[in-house]
């Protein structure tokens, strides 16, 4: 067979014991701390999760400068445990559902406010708000075997050493097991799926220049720069 072109290199996430962890999708849980979505104008509710995709390539390793994307003048940051799934399944069960993990990792949901607040006022998808260029740093993912499953613990992010975002794990309104649980009922989940598990409250704008640094309890910190304006 004769490719058209080259195809793209793997997007592949960094591991704490030196390995990589090649990305395949990325599932997005919305509005999974109370407090946020409170102050995203809407009432928290255990009804039913739900979620938004991105593209792997949206994912970049600590440490990276991100440009400051086009088409927004509201960039926000987002912190976030993230989930990396290491056995794939559909309709996972809650109670096996921890079995599927490979391990864990602080990130960030890069965001363009302004876009996501337009689409989602007019009923429209989000994603030109959220589905962005860079938009989905990731710090080093740890297994289980070295952090076990985090419930409990701080998730803070800071901007240029200022506390923006503090919070405990114990705040998620679903947990892990029920985030996995629910996106498997949609897609069948397959090993390289990364579940980003939401963000707490205060949420804000950045600009070019300001440093971003996310830290969950018992992981390693996801820290990027904002770059000048693409």
């Amino acid at each position: 067979m004769t490719l058209v072109f080259e195809p793209s290199a793997p997007v592949l996430a960094p591991v704490s014991d030196g390995r990589s962890y090649p990305v395949e999708r990325l599932f997005c849980i919305g509005r999974n701390y109370a407090a946020h979505a409170r102050e995203m104008g809407k009432d928290p509710t255990r009804e039913a999760p739900f979620f938004f995709t991105k593209w792997a390539s949206t994912v970049v390793p600590t440490g990276t400068a991100i440009a400051y994307p086009p088409e927004t003048a509201n960039f926000h940051y987002e912190a976030e445990l993230v989930i990396a799934i290491a056995k794939g399944g559909r309709d996972i069960a809650e109670a096996d559902a921890l079995s599927h993990v490979f391990g864990y990792a602080t990130g960030l949901d890069m965001t363009r406010r302004d876009l996501q607040l337009e689409a989602r006022d007019k009923g429209r998808p989000w994603d030109t708000g959220k589905n962005v260029e860079q938009s989905s740093p990731l710090g080093l993912i740890h297994p289980v075997a070295e952090v076990g499953h985090p419930a409990t613990g701080r998730i803070a992010l800071t901007v240029n050493g200022e506390v923006k975002q503090d919070a405990d794990l114990a705040d998620l309104i679903w947990s892990a097991d029920e985030v996995i649980a629910y996106v498997s009922r949609f897609y069948e989940l397959r090993a390289g799926d990364l579940i980003y598990t939401g963000t707490p409250a205060g949420v804000g704008a950045v600009v070019p220049g300001d440093a971003v640094v996310v830290s969950v309890a018992g992981l390693s910190d996801c820290a990027v720069t904002i770059g000048e304006k693409a």
